[in-house]
């Protein structure tokens, strides 16, 4: 498929049909991606595909209500229209339906030829020095799972019936691996996760030593008491709980009764020594897009400032629904999906630097507690309430020094309690996918042994 000779007449006449049929208003949203995934097994390849996916989308407005038809291909375009169409009839009608109209996008780097242009060999070559970076660490890390990568270049086209008429190309690496550890019948499971539009951010021989580390750091692991002390979490584990918050900052749950932040806002909700950003302008992200999924620019706001809630993540919808502006944050899970209200590119970012520590400090300042790198059961956390009761594994640390791993153990509590307890974060932000975090020191947990 020539996205480039045909996508921006087919849209065209797409559009003018949908509004000849009684559209008033009508939008094509049309996506391709080129991937290449990679997994290997004691240094051998287990799995290598290469895939070429494209489809395309019509939404329509008619009499307040919404129409959605979606194919893959493009002589299907009689049928996409009627049906978009025909789905008007039996929408709900609803008045804050709308389309975004043309506004200049933003400049971010996404693309890289690296990725684009990257071989087969040289790709294996990357996942297979991963691996071989976990089992050079330690004789005891005998096996992995989940060894792989992927390359990825997609092309997003957007354009509708008032003005837009936009397109980007980015490109995309991920690799993890998980690694695990044998002493006699014990093992234990470490994990690691990379990912970056730029294949240069990539370290993977780091990835693989990460995930051996982990692996080994579980060894030998025993129970703990019961106690309320400090939890030091570490970066992906930071990244599970502000997940969770993440929920809670979309339009669409609050308009839902469904965030546990509705009617907060200009309100105290986390610890006034950090915000919290979305930025989907932050170059070389894989949340960053030079504008969202309807075509409104995308951009960078603070959502939590200075611990005060001053605002959501809305698409044009939610938008129109609350009186404001869409902040670019419609994103959709493929041609086939209406867009929804996700953030871009998430984190935690620290602006008073007596907050913040180097993480060997973080340790030092920790009297009684757990360094916590890994949580189970983190999708049982209610995201209304903010209630949470997940099991954790780390190292016991004791007066500033690590003691022992730890199994077991569960912490309990609220995620805004949470985020208000926070006492020292670390200089180390890193994203895990498109939400990022740096370490976190925090006290006053329970913790169950």
């Amino acid at each position: 498929m020539n996205c480039d000779l045909i996508t921006i007449e087919f849209a065209s006449n797409l559009i003018d049909r949908a509004i000849s049929s009684g559209a008033e208003q009508a939008e094509f949203f049309f996506k391709t991606a080129k991937s290449l995934s990679i997994d290997v097994k004691d240094q051998k390849i287990d799995t290598l595909e290469t895939s070429v996916s494209y489809g395309y989308s019509l939404r329509v407005i008619k009499n307040n209500r919404l129409g959605f038809s979606y194919s893959n291909d493009l002589k299907e375009v009689d049928k996409v229209i009627d049906n978009a169409i025909e789905a008007t009839k039996y929408a709900e009608p609803d008045n804050f339906l709308c389309l975004p109209s043309y506004q200049r996008p933003s400049t971010v780097e996404v693309y890289d030829k690296n990725i684009a242009l990257i071989s087969e060999s040289d790709a294996m070559e990357k996942i297979l020095l991963m691996e071989q970076a976990a089992f050079n660490k330690d004789k005891r890390i005998k096996k992995t799972r989940k060894a792989g990568g992927s390359f990825t270049t997609g092309e997003t086209y957007i354009f509708n019936s008032l003005g837009v008429a936009l397109n980007y190309i980015a490109t995309a690496c991920t690799a993890q691996l998980m690694a695990i550890a044998e002493n006699g019948s014990e093992n234990q499971i470490g994990w690691d996760f990379s990912g970056s539009r730029f294949l240069q951010d990539i370290d993977f021989e780091k990835i693989g030593d990460t995930a051996a580390k982990r692996a080994l750091d579980q060894l030998n692991s025993r129970k703990i008491s019961s106690l309320k002390g400090s939890i030091l979490l570490d970066r992906s584990v930071a990244v599970d709980f502000l997940s969770l918050l993440a929920g809670a900052l979309s339009s669409e749950a609050v308009q839902k009764g469904k965030s546990l932040l509705a009617n907060k806002l200009g309100l105290k909700v986390c610890n006034e020594k950090f915000n919290v950003i979305d930025n989907g302008i932050f170059n070389r992200m894989l949340g960053s897009r030079p504008f969202d999924d309807e075509g409104v620019p995308a951009q960078s706001k603070i959502l939590i400032e200075k611990g005060v809630l001053k605002t959501f993540m809305y698409n044009a919808y939610t938008a129109r629904k609350a009186g404001v502006n869409s902040t670019g944050n419609a994103i959709r899970g493929g041609f086939q999906n209406l867009p929804s209200v996700s953030p871009t590119n998430l984190y935690i970012e620290t602006f008073d630097y007596g907050l913040v520590q180097d993480f060997v400090k973080l340790v030092k300042n920790t009297d009684k507690g757990i360094y916590v790198f890994e949580t189970m059961g983190m999708h049982t956390a209610n995201p209304i309430s903010g209630e949470f009761s997940v099991g954790v594994s780390g190292l016991w640390i004791e007066n500033g020094e690590f003691k022992q791993p730890v199994k077991e153990a569960v912490i309990s509590g609220n995620i805004l309690d949470l985020f208000n307890k926070i006492i020292l974060i670390g200089d180390d932000l890193r994203f895990y996918g498109n939400i990022g975090s740096p370490s976190l020191l925090i006290e006053g947990i329970d913790i169950s042994g």
